[in-house]
Formats: C-alpha cells, sequence, structure tokens
C-alpha cells in the first residue's frame, strides 16, 4: 500500500469519528420527564421561566450559581440549578433552552440559551398605529 493510500484512509476514519461524536451531542429537544426518567443522562429541555417563583443567585456567595423555576413544553414545572452566573435580562426571556442532566433529584444544566423579546417590537406597533391613524 502505497503511503498516500494510508494517508487517505487515516483521514477517512478521522472524519467518520469526528460525524460519529457530533451527531451524539445533536439531541432533539426534551421534556423534563425524560430527564428524570434517565437521571445522569444529557438532555436539551426547552420552557419557559415560572417567574412567579423564587429565583436566588447570591454572587458574593457563589458567582456560578443560580436557581430558578421552569415550567417545560409538558407543562410540567422543575427547580432548575444552572451552574454559571445569572445571565443578563433573564426574566425578559421569552423560552429558555437547558441543556443538563438530573443529579441528586434535580436537573442541574451547564449551558442556557436564551429567545428575549425583540427590541424593534414595540417599535413596530408604534409604527403599525401610526399607519393606521393616517389611514
Amino acid at each position: 500500500m502505497k503511503l498516500i493510500h494510508i494517508i487517505a484512509v487515516i483521514a477517512i476514519a478521522i472524519g467518520i469519528g469526528v460525524l460519529v461524536s457530533a451527531s451524539n451531542d445533536m439531541a432533539t429537544y426534551s421534556t423534563f420527564k425524560d430527564a428524570y426518567n434517565h437521571p445522569g443522562e444529557k438532555f436539551k429541555v426547552v420552557g419557559q421561566l415560572a417567574k412567579d417563583k423564587e429565583m436566588y443567585y447570591n454572587p458574593e456567595e457563589n458567582a456560578n450559581y443560580f436557581t430558578f423555576f421552569m415550567k417545560d413544553n409538558d407543562g410540567q414545572e422543575e427547580k432548575v440549578v444552572l451552574r454559571k452566573a445569572k445571565p443578563q435580562d433573564f426574566e425578559r426571556s421569552e423560552q429558555i433552552v437547558l441543556t443538563g442532566k438530573v443529579e441528586d433529584g434535580q436537573f442541574i444544566a451547564t449551558d442556557m440559551l436564551m429567545k428575549c423579546p425583540s427590541k424593534y417590537k414595540d417599535e413596530e406597533i408604534q409604527m403599525k398605529k401610526a399607519a393606521k391613524g393616517s389611514l
């Protein structure tokens, strides 16, 4: 076998390995029920902040510890521990995507994405009202 063939086989094997490892991280969205039924496994849970429930964040005590309650798309509400600082404008979020797993009976999030309301939404509403008033 020529050296070029060996290099090509190695490159193909590395490419397949990268694709397999990337596909393991491409999880579909789950619910808290799935996460609690499979403790220790990583899940992505989508939901909304339960604004009527308590949030706890004390950066002087631990800057990487934030707790809050979230309701998933099935309506199940759970306490979440985020192992990061509290995000700016967290209370204004419309939707939250958490990546984490259940440990010791609670959902521990290691990463979070937030969908916040558009800053242009109010301007758009005002422009539509102004357009209706000029007709």
